[in-house]
């Protein structure tokens, strides 16, 4: 017999995704923070912060500033203040958002692609990101190498 309510599975791989930093349960952590390759957050996160790589805002974690992911994003926990506005949190987001049953934004949004999970609570605006909308930062450019004569 099929059962006619088919549940989605989102399977997280930490070594597979290359995700090498982590901001533990019960830690707190503020300021201007840059992560080369993943980050998984299970603990508290605020400032301006920029991850290489993918995100992971775990369950009972939170997430708060202004947040560039160069990778997709998987939403388990809190992006933005409780009774926060839309001005309070923004994120933008390179790749793919995932909201999960459990994840709550209250922040603004801006992504390629948005997909959300039956349970998940979006309360901040969403902006599909166009490639025209990125604007480059000085770090972000590449370099061509000069032509060889």
């Amino acid at each position: 017999m099929v059962n006619p309510v088919a549940q989605d599975t989102l399977t997280i791989d930490p070594v597979a995704m290359n995700i090498v930093n982590r901001v533990a349960a019960g830690c707190d952590l503020s300021g201007d923070l840059n992560f080369e390759g993943g980050l998984i957050v299970q603990g508290r996160l605020e400032g301006h912060i920029r991850v290489d790589g993918r995100l992971i805002i775990w369950t009972g974690a939170s997430v708060r500033g202004r947040i560039r992911v160069l990778g997709d994003l998987y939403l388990f926990g809190q992006l933005g203040s409780p009774n926060g506005g839309p001005h309070d949190t923004s994120l933008e987001c390179e790749g793919m958002v995932y909201v999960s049953k459990t994840g709550v934004s209250t922040g603004t949004l801006l992504a390629r692609r948005l997909q959300m999970y039956e349970g998940a609570q979006l309360k901040g605006p969403f902006r599909t990101l166009q490639t025209a909308d990125r604007l480059p930062v000085l770090r972000d450019v590449l370099v061509e190498p000069p032509a060889a004569p």
